[in-house]
């Protein structure tokens, strides 16, 4: 009997029609016509021999055989992209400085630097975890090749807009004197953009306020936090489990979200550089961490 070979051209659709929600954008994402998304669904599910999704007019929604198909989606198109780099490139040396922020060294760049040293292991990676405004100076004055930073207005001629990320009060689990007045809150010490959203949103709604604790350090934050001194404003990414949203907190004000960018140095990038640059955007993809403004 031979064996059926899922067409990855088709896996891609499918991933990329999950992660944005529908499949009009997937086919625009992908330079491709709606109608070809739609008969790489088809091909799925008549190689697989059962439906993976059910459709409500332009919204989807997957049935368990989708669920199952992404996990394996996933890792069959994350094994091709990597073998196509590596294969192309083998190559490939040199060094590229990445900077960014706390927000993103667990997840992001585990992803990242795994995937890229497998593909490159002749490329030196040189990686700064700092602060927003150390991140620009960083690339304003060639310290840097990359920087992952949120966008403060910085002129910076070779940004990448990558999306926006929503924000969110953060407190502990079990502490009900955390929503108390004046509001107790755990920043980053001053300049942040973070803090600055935090106050100009309070200061708006007329809720009064203290800081009961700064630091300079996410894990220093996530620390008070977990430990009742007060609440916090992050994006969840990376947020101890320990720890909850109080988006939905009365009383709280909304708040904005923040934009991501990344930040190249030079218009004209390196083959290591752009190979790096690759493979960070393929993990912010796969996070799904991203909003469509």
């Amino acid at each position: 009997m031979r064996k059926a070979t899922l067409d990855l051209e088709a896996l891609r659709s499918f991933v990329t029609g999950v992660e944005l929600g529908n499949f009009a954008s997937a086919a625009q994402s992908l330079n491709r016509s709606t109608s070809a998304v739609s008969a790489h669904l088809k091909k799925l599910e008549e190689q697989i021999g059962q439906p993976i999704l059910q459709r409500s007019g332009r919204n989807l929604a997957l049935l368990p055989t989708g669920e199952r198909l992404l996990s394996y989606a996933r890792q069959l198109l994350a094994t091709n992209d990597e073998a196509i780099m590596a294969l192309r490139q083998a190559s490939l040396n040199g060094q590229v400085r990445l900077g960014l922020q706390e927000d993103f060294g667990e997840q992001v760049l585990t992803q990242t630097l795994g995937r890229f040293k497998r593909a490159y292991p002749g490329v030196q990676i040189e990686v700064v975890v700092a602060r927003n405004a150390e991140l620009v100076s960083g690339i304003r004055q060639g310290r840097l090749d990359l920087a992952l930073a949120w966008d403060d207005g910085s002129p910076l001629p070779q940004t990448l807009a990558l999306g926006a990320v929503p924000l969110y009060w953060i407190g502990a689990r079990d502490h009900a004197e955390q929503l108390q007045r004046p509001l107790p809150l755990i920043l980053f010490e001053a300049p942040c953009l973070v803090r600055q959203h935090v106050l100009e949103a309070l200061d708006s709604a007329g809720i009064p306020w203290q800081i009961t604790m700064t630091s300079r350090s996410l894990a220093g934050i996530w620390a008070a936090v977990q430990a009742g001194l007060g609440i916090t404003v992050r994006t969840t990414i990376g947020m101890p489990n320990t720890l909850q949203s109080l988006n939905s907190a009365q009383g709280l004000p909304p708040l904005p979200n923040l934009n991501l960018v990344l930040h190249r140095l030079d218009s004209v990038r390196s083959p290591a550089v752009q190979a790096l640059e690759s493979c960070l955007l393929d993990a912010l993809e796969h996070t799904q961490m991203l909003t469509q403004d």
